[in-house]
């Protein structure tokens, strides 16, 4: 529980109208979102069309589901810190804020060197056992390999956006992306198509885009440090205090240890997932690989308002505003109605033509086509997972929503790989995983909301 203080009215999260500033919050968020996936559907595209479709499955499969698995719970582990900041911030707990900031640095640089030794030394064994196809397995292992390496600064952007978004300030991380989106841009070409090494085969070409990927993630690193450190507010960044504070460090863990094993255990799932299409050969691969592009479109929403409700939960709980907490929650389950709907439209009817941007192989797009069309009108069965465990990660309760996460989404999918996939080996049978259990969580998560909100009059 949190008293307000002295709280500004210029906060704009915590006064006046909750729907205008929720909009302005999360649209930046979600255009933040859009560049962040702009540059890495860069990587697609130039991988796809300049090297080929073998290596945009070995980007996009395989390789993405580990880096998924290792970064995921690191950022599920830091959201802990931005809940416990956007609480002391509202609280106006200045000397709180400060110890958190500094903690969550040195959990980004502490749990980003540990994420990179265990990376690198995992990557081969990881893609053999995933069964990725012989063809693309070793440029798969190689770009994880990379990729790790520059697994620092990229955990040190996430947690300093983070950080800026928990108080409020969702602009600038915005520039960051914009800048390394462009500098991705840039360095894809020059690696890919000014030095040839798309022409120099699979492995080659893969490379050099994950080198421009950790390059652009260090320029987004050192800026949002420069940010911090510029701060005039209370959640100044000092290099020199950076360190773990027991107390503010415990309290972060409590808080996203859970959300950090939900989404470890949501992406082995999703793992089995990748496992069970690699069975049907490279094309089915690059296919799920280049849907997973268009697909983003909706994570990304969903994501951005789930940041979103988190943020507005979380500094109103802090300030005692318990209306706005609720408000604050249908407002964000309104947008994401008027957003999912027509979304799913257009894919369902024009994804399609998504996927040639991607690829041109033309039994890569047929797959890719059928798999939009299955899944994309169930996102609404999603919907209610996103917001109210946005939510309750507000109010500082993580364990319950990990637990329905983990029985509605991780058990349920697995159980279906494992005991219905076997008797019928399609593509269609392992897509259905995904509504069934979407489905499943939203109505556990609806559930326990109302339950949670009335037991503790919030």
């Amino acid at each position: 529980m949190f008293i307000s203080k002295n709280k500004s009215a210029e906060n704009s999260i915590t006064e006046g109208v909750i729907w205008k500033s929720m909009l302005s919050y999360f649209g930046t968020l979600l255009l933040g979102a859009f560049f962040q996936q702009f540059y890495n559907t860069v990587d697609a595209v130039i991988v796809g069309k300049a090297v080929g479709s073998d290596a945009l499955a070995a980007v996009g499969g395989s390789a993405a589901m580990v880096v998924n698995l290792f970064v995921g719970f690191f950022l599920g582990l830091s959201s802990g810190a931005t809940v416990v900041v956007s609480q002391f911030y509202g609280a106006s707990g200045k000397a709180e804020v400060k110890k958190a900031v500094h903690t969550a640095i040195a959990m980004a640089i502490v749990g980003g060197a540990l994420i990179t030794v265990i990376g690198i030394a995992v990557s081969s064994w990881t893609i053999e056992m995933m069964k990725t196809p012989p063809e693309i397995s070793e440029a798969s292992a190689i770009y994880l390999k990379i990729f790790f390496a520059g697994m620092i600064p990229n955990l040190i952007y996430n947690m300093g956006a983070g950080i800026l978004r928990a108080v409020g300030d969702s602009k600038r991380p915005l520039y960051v992306l914009v800048i390394s989106c462009f500098a991705n841009i840039i360095l894809d070409l020059f690696f890919v198509i000014v030095l040839g090494m798309g022409k120099m085969g699979i492995t080659q070409g893969v490379i050099g885009v994950a080198l421009a990927t950790v390059l652009c993630q260090a320029i987004s690193a050192a800026i949002v440090i420069v940010m911090l450190m510029r701060a005039t507010d209370c959640y100044k960044l000092y290099p020199g205090q950076i360190r773990f504070d027991v107390s503010m460090l415990l309290r972060i863990i409590s808080i996203g240890l859970p959300a950090g094993i939900q989404t470890t255990m949501y992406t082995l799932s999703n793992i089995l997932i990748q496992s069970s299409i690699n069975e049907f050969g490279k094309d089915a691969i690059a296919a799920w690989a280049a849907y997973g592009k268009i697909d983003v479109l909706f994570w990304m929403t969903m994501s951005s308002l789930s940041t979103s409700v988190t943020t507005f939960v979380g500094q109103n709980y802090g300030a005692g505003k318990y209306d706005r907490v609720h408000k604050s929650t249908r407002t964000a389950f309104a947008i994401a109605l008027f957003i999912t709907i027509p979304l799913s439209i257009i894919l369902y009817f024009y994804g399609k033509a998504f996927l040639y941007i991607f690829v041109d192989n033309q039994e890569v797009i047929r797959i890719g086509d059928q798999m939009i069309r299955f899944l994309a009108p169930f996102y609404i069965t999603y919907i209610c997972v996103e917001i109210f465990s946005g939510t309750l990660r507000g109010v500082g309760t993580a364990l319950v929503p990990m637990l329905i996460t983990l029985s509605g989404i991780c058990v349920l999918r697995v159980s279906w790989i494992l005991i219905v996939f076997p008797l019928h080996r399609t593509i269609e049978t392992v897509e259905a995983s995904y509504p069934i259990t979407w489905a499943t969580t939203s109505v556990l998560f609806l559930i326990y909301y109302f339950f949670y909100t009335r037991k503790h009059k919030i």
